[in-house]
This record gives C-alpha cells, structure tokens and sequence, in this order.
C-alpha cells in the first residue's frame, strides 16, 4: 500500500489551509469558510490541483471531525444556566428560532425540490454556527457587553433544538412511509434524548468515577473512545452519529473533570473538524453554483432580514435597546456546521443534489459576510441609529483594581477545579460556591458602576 503521493497531496493542503488561514485572519475570517474554499481548490471537479486526490482518503477523518464537533458543542453546553433560566431562554431561543424557522420552511416549499428537502433547508437557515458565534465573542472582546449572556442563551436554546431536530430529521430522511414503523422510530429516538439528558443532568458524580485516572494518554482515550461508541449508537438508533456525539458530550460536560476534557479536546476538534469541512469542499462541484445562485442569494438576503427582525425582537424581551438588537443581529447571523452537517446527511439519504450546493454557497458567503459585519456593528449602529461615532471604551475606561482581584481569585479557583486527583467533591463544590460569589459580586458592583454613570448623565 503506496499513499506517499497522497501524504504529499494532503501535507500541502494543509500548508495552503494554513496559509489562506493566517490571511483570512487580517480581515477577521473564521476558519470554516477557508477550509471549505481549500477543498474546492483541490476538488477533482474543478482540477485546478496540480496532483489527483480523492476525497475518500478523508472520509473517515472527517467522520470524526463532524463526531468531535457535536461532542464539544455537548459538552460546552451549561446546564445551570439553561434551568436557571429555563423561562426567559426559551421565550428568546425559541422565538429567535421560530421566527427563521418558519419562514425557511416556507422558502424551502417556494424553492420546490421537495418537502424533505424544504426541511432541510429550513434547518439550514434557522440555527446559528455556535463555533463562529463563540469565536466571535471571544476574538471582538464582546464577553463584558450587556447583549452577551442573551446571545449565549439563544444558542443553548438552538444546541437543544438541533438535538430534537436531527432526531426528527433523521426519521424523516430514512424514508419509511408506514405510519407505525415511524412512530416507533420517534418513539426510540426520544426515549434515547431523555435518558441521555437524564443522565446528564442527574448522573454527573456517577460518571465522574469513570475518569480516576491521571494518565493523560488514557483519559484522552477514554472520552474520544465515548464520543465515538455513542456515535455509532446514535447511528443505529436512528438519531445519527452527530446526536450520539453530541449527547455524550452532554453527559460528560456534566462532570467535574469537564474542563479538563475540553482543554484536551478542543485542539482534536480544530484538527479533525479541518477535515470535514475540507472533505465537503473537495465534494463541491462550482459548475452546479450557477443552477443554485438565486435560491442562496434569495436565502442570504432572508436570513439578513429575518435576523434583524428576531435580533430587535429578542432585544426587546430582554429590555434592551436597538444597539444591543444590532449586536445579536450581526453576530447571530453566521451560519456554518450544521447547514453542512444537514447537507451531507440530504446527500446520504439520496435528496436532491442540489442541496450540496446551495449548502456550501450558502455557509461560504455567510460565513464571510457574518464576521465582517459583526466587527463593524457598532459602526452599523451608530450609522443607523444616528448616535454618532462609537465610542472605543477600552482607552478612557480604567480597569478596576477590585475586578483585577477578583478576576485573579476566579481563575485560581476554577484551577483548582481541574485538578481531579486532589479534590473530592465536597470540595470541589465549596470552591464552586466561591467562585460563584465572587463573579455574583462582580457583577454587582459592574451594574452599581453602570447605574452610578447613567445617573452621572441624566444630571449632566
């Protein structure tokens, strides 16, 4: 078995990935659409690749890559904050959801491949990318602003909904047309949910005593070997490999060892997810953009105006003023993974082909146009709501010597939460309890702040 050709062929694509990657970071690219554009470069529809590669090669690595990214989006699922805030969440995720939900079910209708195909383009153009969206917040130094645990929210509420709709999907895609064959379908996909999220919510110290081990080598192991055997169960059960993943991720977020596993697993995601997002580009044909191009541009230009409705409207709920509306608009607008995980279960469940196509013309151009836009919002803002220049608040704002404290007694605290092998759990909570009273105190004294500068204003 001779693969030195592909080794080489392969090593380059991720030499150009790399290099295409450093560029896209000048102007605020994620990764996802820079991958995707490699793939369409070496793709043997398009054969501008000096050397043959068949994306087959890859297919098993990109199976693990759309296993790990589910994972990682279970496990950095926050339950707490999801029951916390049971009521006031659904009301934001849920009308954020129904408001693009509804109208892509009816643009999937109007576009008139099929009605499975109008699911499916429905859930395309619903659900926000979670990896971008995070990415996002982290990179545009957004986490302090006011809008951000209600942007957060939204996408708990979709992390859940993308749970409940791939098991629905995955029925319907499976094409049985007998009615009680499918209920029972549904009835197992369900019945898998909810012990899942049982287990989740109620198991986590059962679970945890699985992971005594401080070999690192075999805790990495242990969890990859999980993510993968809930994958296949969630393939046989009916619910896809992406749900089994993602519920096991769940579960194990559920632990107190979830920091450690995410500090490991996310560097595998970013390797493997490179190659499913690689492997949906090298699948693309740009001689079948042309047939697509109006029904995406159309999709576009909705999913811009549905966004800025549902942005302004779960604004409002939460007593927010437009700026914040702009600010959920532009960042919840970008869509990635999941359009593409929808997209190669469409292609396996013998859909209209059309739809790999519009999958990745649609999350390209959102996935360029989303940060672009969101590193400008408060421009965008300022433009619209005529309120001048926006201010950049990091020079004449000084840093609260109190918040530097506690900001350093927080990450002490959440260190010693990782370190499995010296705490029980007893103590693990009580450090739990304190870092809860630190960031409650923080946050108090940043809304006294906030509250003391509005009235500083109103008697200017």
């Amino acid at each position: 078995m001779h693969l030195g050709e592909d080794l080489i062929v392969l090593g380059l694509l991720l030499l150009v990935a790399y290099v295409l990657g450093r560029l896209g970071k000048l102007v605020g690219l994620p990764a996802i659409p820079i991958y995707m554009i490699v793939g369409l470069l070496a793709s043997p529809h398009t054969g501008w690749f000096p050397l043959d590669f068949e994306s087959h090669y890859i297919e098993l690595i990109a199976v693990f890559g759309l296993i790990l990214l589910l994972f990682n989006l279970g496990l950095e699922f926050d339950q707490d904050e999801f029951f916390g805030n049971f009521g006031k969440l659904i009301i934001s995720g849920g009308s954020y959801i129904l408001i693009n939900m509804g109208v892509g079910l009816a643009f999937g209708f109007w576009v008139g491949w099929g009605t499975r195909e109008a699911l499916i383009i429905a859930g395309m153009t619903a659900t926000s990318s979670s990896a971008i969206v995070t990415k996002l917040l982290i990179e545009l130094r957004r986490l302090p602003n006011r809008e951000t645990p209600m942007i957060l929210g939204v996408t708990v509420v979709e992390d859940i909904f993308l749970a409940i709709y791939l098991a629905i999907i995955s029925v319907v895609l499976s094409g049985e047309t007998e009615l009680w064959p499918v209920v029972g379908k549904l009835a197992i996909a369900f019945t898998f949910l909810v012990v899942m999220f049982t287990l989740a919510r109620w198991g986590g110290k059962f679970v945890s005593r699985l992971f005594r081990t401080k070999d690192d080598e075999l805790f990495t192991i242990l969890f990859f070997g999980l993510a993968v055997l809930f994958a296949g169960v969630g393939e046989i059960l009916g619910v896809t490999d992406a749900i089994g993943a993602f519920l096991i991720g769940l579960v194990l977020g559920a632990t107190k060892f979830r920091n450690k596993i995410e500090h490991i697993a996310i560097p595998l995601r970013d390797v493997f997810a490179a190659f499913f997002f690689l492997n949906f580009g090298l699948e693309l044909d740009p001689a079948k953009f042309p047939s697509v191009l109006g029904p995406v541009l159309i999709a576009v230009a909705m999913t811009i105006v549905l966004n800025v409705l549902a942005g302004q409207f779960v604004a409002r709920i939460n007593g927010m003023g437009a700026q914040a509306g702009i600010n959920t608009t532009v960042i919840l607008q970008n869509r990635g993974e999941f359009a593409l995980i929808l997209a190669t279960l469409s292609l396996s469940a013998g859909l209209d082909e059309r739809i790999q196509p519009f999958a990745g013309l649609y999350v390209l151009i959102m996935a360029v146009l989303g940060p672009i836009l969101a590193a400008n919002s408060e421009r965008i803002g300022a433009m619209i709501l005529r309120t001048g220049k926006p201010k950049r608040r990091g020079r004449k704002k000084k840093r609260d010597p109190m918040l530097d404290e506690e900001i350093a007694l927080v990450e002490a605290a959440t260190a010693d939460l990782d370190s499995d092998a010296r705490r029980d759990d007893s103590s693990a909570d009580h450090t739990r309890a304190a870092v809860d009273r630190i960031v409650e105190q923080a946050m108090q004294q940043q809304a006294m702040g906030q509250e003391d500068t509005s009235g500083d204003r109103k008697r200017d």
